[in-house]
């Protein structure tokens, strides 16, 4: 007999959908019966999800908006912290290190990759696409002078050009503004637990009006950050870079040195927006930005004991080198709106250049992996991976939305994207061939050098879609709507692959392969206005992410199976159903979902050779509830709350693709997805007055998350618990005039705040054979901050 596996879920879903929408909507008609007919202190949130100017509560599927304004008031000071102040979006936090690398927000549990992912990056996209404006980009960009914080739960490829699976992000800036000068400088000093030294950031917006059709914004941040890691383990290097050796190079001796505050940050962001109004139907905008990261080292800690017996204290890393890491992104786009009376026509043209580089310390996975002794156990073991990054686009979209008719409305949208990736990887062994030489000295032709690993993969992508919705109000209360989008999408991928550290042993490979895919989804959605205050909606929706090539070789010396050679798009069908609303001063939004997804992308290695590759799984399902409710209790006292439940599992059992059943999987049926606790918590509560010539405002919020997995597979290399946490944060700012300061503090009880980890079986230290230092470490969130902050408008 088949077991069904969607039976009882759905049942619970149901179950916990009646529950709360009743208890929702009973508690606050009842909390709101008095109140319906007074003003509300709500501001209204206007968003354009739909791709229309719309208030948040009208929208009739699950959606969060932050305002710029909310994330200036609440001193947020990254994505991390953003992203947690969102109910239900979960995040692992990498800290600044490669930040631009891997977009690590999941929505509905839509993750198999493991947490501590991100060294390097990935073929596969990510599961929640984001956008900057209308541009399709991943780039983690600084978070100022932002409109607001769109978050779009559940496929969006029917408004979109870009497809997604949990979600869509959108981080929309501010425009400039006609007819009139304004802005602000600001300045912040922090100091960080863990760190000697103080951090510094300045920022600023200046908005000058060219004639009275046009206007130029400028936005300018620079930030100096101490590090809050101590590299304890680190070998002290000659004017070559190679580990001294203080009794000669044939003995194992070493020298150390411990590095303060490594993980330093040092980055500086600009944008330049003009806006430009030539009539009363024509808009044309055109954004630059340009972002540069300079980072010392990792934001993560090792535990354990070092290959000397040593204790590994607070913020302490045990690697025997450096690991810093830097960035650089330029994006500019150019967006046109045209009123023909009728309907908005929409085009946004954009391109971006996003380059990276970094160095990672790989001697922890060599000696664990058994690398070492192929390399006979030389003393002072030092692998180095020097790995490079680089995505570059081509982006058009253009749309035609209706201005609102009386039975119809719709979006209708073309899509077209040219993107290539490049992921390079270059290992070094520093000193080997110095120690080889004295060693065998008649065989020191035999090695090449230091470099063992050579890696470089291209990637383009050619990607075309279609899409569209129609929306038929079918009566006053009630809207029904269709929406399809069709994908046509073609990729290549050439990857080349040596190991040149024995002269003659291997031959350098180059592979290369194509492929191409097409498709049609589908969305259905309902909203009824049931009376005057609250909507009941509806959503069935399909979502995917682009399939590709690996790119393996078939023969030669690192021939794999030519099961690896593709990667298809992998699917979800999502279904939704909420209630959402506001009353008097509450807004609300209840919704449950459940989604199936089929042939989930798990970025993983090849069986033989260890290639960067995606390959394929089985099945798994994600169901849940989300909550969110905002109001004030007074005139003073303003309040939210967030919750998520979530059990996102594998429904299938997860091979590799050249070992397949009746072989052992690699991740079993029931295993819980990566990265998504099962319960999230968020609130605030923030209290404003006026104190005679000053305006006094002063929030406290927090997060809460359960226990999470670091990797889905049944290795216990990768798939460890992670403990849950919970982080406050509290801000006071005292304002006059048009000058402000705020005093702020960021975690409050120093939570450490895991959300990954290199264990000790991956990376650990390895003292009989040579290597002394240890690479397990926790990916940490930023511990207790403590900062002042100045601003002056004009």
């Amino acid at each position: 007999m088949t077991k069904d596996r969607f039976s009882l879920p759905k049942a619970s879903l149901l179950t916990l959908l009646m529950t709360g929408v009743s208890a929702t909507s009973l508690g606050i008609s009842m909390a709101t019966a008095q109140e319906t007919d007074t003003v509300s202190r709500q501001k209204t949130i206007t968003v354009t999800a739909t791709r229309r100017d719309e208030s948040l509560v009208d929208v009739p599927y699950n959606i969060s908006a932050v305002t710029g304004a909310d994330i200036e008031a609440a001193s947020i000071l990254d994505d991390a912290e953003l992203l947690r102040s969102i109910p239900g979006v979960a995040v692992v936090d990498r800290g600044a290190r490669n930040s631009g690398t891997m977009n690590s927000a999941r929505i509905r549990g839509l993750a198999v990759d493991s947490n501590g992912l991100g060294d390097y990056a990935v073929s596969a996209v990510a599961s929640v696409s984001t956008y900057v404006n209308d541009t399709p980009i991943f780039a983690n960009f600084l978070l100022r002078d932002l409109e607001r914080v769109e978050v779009l739960r559940g496929p969006q490829g029917t408004l979109y050009g870009s497809g997604s699976l949990g979600g869509t992000i959108r981080y929309i800036t501010r425009d400039p503004n006609l007819g009139e000068y304004n802005g602000y400088v600001s300045a912040s000093g922090s100091s960080v637990e863990g760190s000697e030294s103080l951090g510094f950031s300045v920022d600023g917006a200046f908005n000058m009006p060219l004639g009275d059709k046009a206007a130029l914004r400028i936005v300018g941040s620079a930030g100096d950050y101490p590090g809050i890691t101590d590299y304890v383990n680190v070998y002290e290097l000659d004017s070559s870079g190679i580990p001294v050796a203080p009794n000669g190079v044939l003995d194992p001796a070493a020298s150390y040195k411990s590095v303060e505050d490594a993980d330093t940050v040092d980055v500086w962001m600009g944008r330049a927006t003009l806006l430009l109004e030539p009539t009363d139907t024509m808009s044309i905008k055109i954004v630059h930005t340009r972002q540069s990261d300079e980072v010392g080292g990792r934001r993560q800690s090792t535990v354990g004991l070092d290959g000397f017996g040593n204790t590994y204290g607070d913020y302490e890393n045990g690697s025997i080198q450096l690991e810093p890491s830097s960035r650089d992104i330029n994006a500019t786009s150019l967006e046109a709106e045209f009123d023909l009376g009728f309907a908005t026509l929409t085009s946004s043209t954009s391109h971006y250049d996003h380059t990276g580089e970094s160095v990672s310390e790989n001697t922890g996975f060599y000696a664990q992996a058994g690398f070492l002794s192929f390399y006979y156990n030389y003393p002072r073991p030092m692998a180095t991976a020097v790995r490079t990054f680089a995505d570059e686009a081509v982006v058009q979209e253009i749309r035609l939305v209706s201005d609102g008719g009386e039975n119809f409305d719709y979006v209708l949208g073309g899509f077209y994207r040219k993107q290539q990736l490049e992921g390079t990887q270059e290992s070094f062994l520093p000193g080997f061939k110095n120690w080889w030489d004295a060693f065998l000295p008649f065989a020191a032709s035999a090695v090449t050098g230091d470099q063992d690993f050579a890696y470089r993969r291209t990637e383009n992508f050619e990607e075309m879609a279609l899409f569209g919705e129609l929306t038929w109000h079918a009566s006053p209360d009630l809207d029904l709507t269709v929406g399809a989008r069709y994908f046509d999408n073609e990729s290549e991928n050439v990857t080349f692959i040596d190991l040149p550290l024995y002269a003659g042993v291997f031959e350098p490979t180059t592979a290369s392969f194509s492929a191409s895919e097409d498709d049609v989804l589908f969305k259905l959605n309902a909203s009824w206005h049931y009376n005057d205050y609250d909507m009941l909606y509806g959503t069935i929706s399909e979502g995917y992410r682009r399939g590709g090539s690996n790119a393996v070789p078939l023969t030669g010396s690192f021939a794999e199976d030519p099961r690896w050679q593709l990667y298809t798009p992998d699917s979800v069908v999502n279904y939704e159903v909420g209630v959402k609303g506001a009353r008097g001063d509450i807004r609300y939004d209840v919704s449950a979902f459940l989604v199936d997804w089929t042939d989930p992308q798990l970025n993983t290695a090849s069986t033989n050779w260890g290639f960067f590759t995606v390959q394929n799984g089985g099945e798994a399902q994600s169901y849940g509830l989300e909550a969110s409710l905002d109001g004030y209790l007074s005139d003073n006292w303003h309040y939210s709350l967030g919750y998520a439940y979530v059990n996102a599992e594998l429904t299938k059992d997860f091979y590799a693709p050249d070992r397949p059943a009746p072989a052992a999987p690699i991740a079993l049926d029931g295993a819980m997805l990566p990265g998504t606790p099962e319960h999230q918590l968020n609130w605030a509560l923030d209290y404003t007055r006026d104190l005679n010539d000053w305006a006094w405002y002063s929030r406290l919020d927090g997060y809460y998350q359960s226990e999470t997995r670091n990797g889905v597979g049944v290795s216990p290399t990768f798939n460890v618990p992670l403990d849950g946490f919970a982080i406050w944060n509290a801000t006071t700012t005292f304002t006059r005039d048009n000058t402000s300061l705020s005093l702020w503090m960021k975690n409050i009880t120093n939570e450490d705040g895991v959300t990954g980890v290199f264990t000790e079986a991956y990376m650990g230290t390895a003292p009989a054979q040579g290597y002394f230092g240890n690479a397990n470490k926790q990916l940490i969130s930023l511990p207790r901050t403590i900062g002042v902050t100045v601003r002056q408008n004009f």
